[in-house]
């Protein structure tokens, strides 16, 4: 047993040094050795093993885990045991244990989890996410949050790490009394990408939630691990939101990591081969490649380089590096026969192509500068305002109005 404890606080140890290193930690909800594997290449702290995460990779939503469709627990011993332990080595993984699962004798089972070898638990999928009559007649069942409780009691007196899910200031008491070593406030269903839950927190209501819960928390115990997941946080933007003047120590993400990028990937990879069969370019390449491109060619290369890649992160150093000339005559050369810079071009281009999404589309003003290759929107929004003479926010109420006077 004194081996036992001292693997958990080696744990314990490790996450506090993490965040001492980095201010903050990260974990990833995964549900394949992939997304695992690459997650801990990122620098992801700890890997939660969760069947939410192996519906995803379904393509269905994260919900499905709370339906009959499959055995929880079983889902996650076979895929986690096959794909993820075998392939994480450096950082921990925790079993997303069922706790109500009726099939099951909760001590033993976590033992079997433990012989595994896994580092720990989380209680997922959890009662918390329930609501209303359903979650009356569950609880005069016996399928209650308490079983999770005892599950986490039961994990931490037998050495292992445990993650806590919580969703009101009762049950995080609850889950410190239990001897959890991390209560994450579960902000709900996580929104964005094509799946997305319609009903979710605001940023300003998550944040306040988790305040308060971390408020109790912090009168029981100070040292507490406090770390924030799902909801309406699902940008780097979102997270420091959440982040700033609070005590959140970190943040743990399922679908911002494994189904929103793949859907918006796999979109834009298909968008590309069904559109990009432009012959002219791939002639234009050969030519280039050849050494028999014009200064022309050159120019229309660039050209139709940044309207292939203005999202993302490009440069005229990358293009002279493809081209295989010097950036600083690339530049002379640009600018003679366009009439202005690269990089002048290059933003004139992303605004405009800002201004087109944003009449089509009634997106975030964020996620529209995301989309033209500016995560930062203050950016954006500064450049925006320089070369359009308005900030992007006085653009649109300006083109709202000339539609409402149509």
């Amino acid at each position: 047993m004194e081996e036992e404890l001292n693997k958990k606080y080696e744990i314990n140890n490790y996450i506090k040094k993490q965040i001492n290193k980095n201010s903050y930690i990260l974990g990833v909800a995964a549900g394949s050795g992939m997304t695992a594997k690459y997650a801990e290449q990122g620098g992801a702290d700890f890997i939660l093993a969760l069947n939410s995460g192996r519906f995803r990779l379904m393509g269905v939503s994260s919900l499905a885990g709370f339906l009959p469709y499959a055995n929880s627990n079983e889902v996650v011993m076979d895929f986690a045991c096959k794909e993820i332990l075998p392939m994480i080595k450096k950082i921990p993984v925790c079993f997303g244990l069922c706790a109500t699962d009726p099939t099951i004798e909760l001590d033993s089972y976590i033992d079997l989890i433990k012989k595994k070898g896994f580092a720990g638990i989380n209680n997922y999928p959890s009662i918390g996410l329930v609501d209303g009559l359903f979650r009356e007649a569950l609880e005069e069942q016996g399928i209650a949050y308490e079983k999770e409780v005892e599950a986490i009691r039961i994990a931490s007196e037998k050495g292992l790490f445990t993650v806590a899910f919580v969703f009101n200031e009762e049950q995080a008491i609850s889950m410190i009394k239990a001897g959890a070593d991390i209560i994450c406030v579960h902000l709900g269903l996580t929104n964005g990408g094509s799946l997305g839950a319609k009903k979710i927190l605001s940023l300003q209501a998550a944040k306040k939630m988790a305040v308060n819960i971390f408020k109790r928390c912090n009168e029981l115990n100070p040292n507490i691990i406090k770390m924030i997941y799902g909801g309406p946080v699902n940008k780097p933007i979102d997270v420091q939101y959440m982040y700033d003047d609070t005590t959140i120590m970190g943040y743990i993400g399922g679908s911002v990591f494994e189904r929103i990028p793949n859907e918006q990937a796999l979109i834009h990879i298909t968008k590309s081969f069904k559109e990009t069969n432009n012959f002219q370019f791939d002639d234009l390449i050969g030519k280039i490649t050849d050494g028999l491109g014009s200064q022309t060619d050159y120019i229309n290369f660039i050209k139709k380089y940044i309207s292939l890649h203005y999202m993302d992160e490009i440069s005229l150093n990358e293009v002279a590096e493809i081209l295989n000339l010097s950036r600083s005559y690339l530049s002379t050369l640009f600018k003679n026969e366009v009439g202005i810079s690269f990089t002048e071009y290059l933003i004139n281009f992303r605004l405009n192509r800002a201004i087109e999404i944003l009449k089509l589309e009634k997106l975030p003003l964020n996620t529209i500068a995301e989309m033209v290759g500016y995560p930062d929107y203050t950016q954006f929004s500064k450049i925006f305002k320089k070369y359009k003479g308005v900030s992007p926010k006085n653009y649109l109420t300006s083109f709202s109005r000339c539609l409402d006077t149509r």
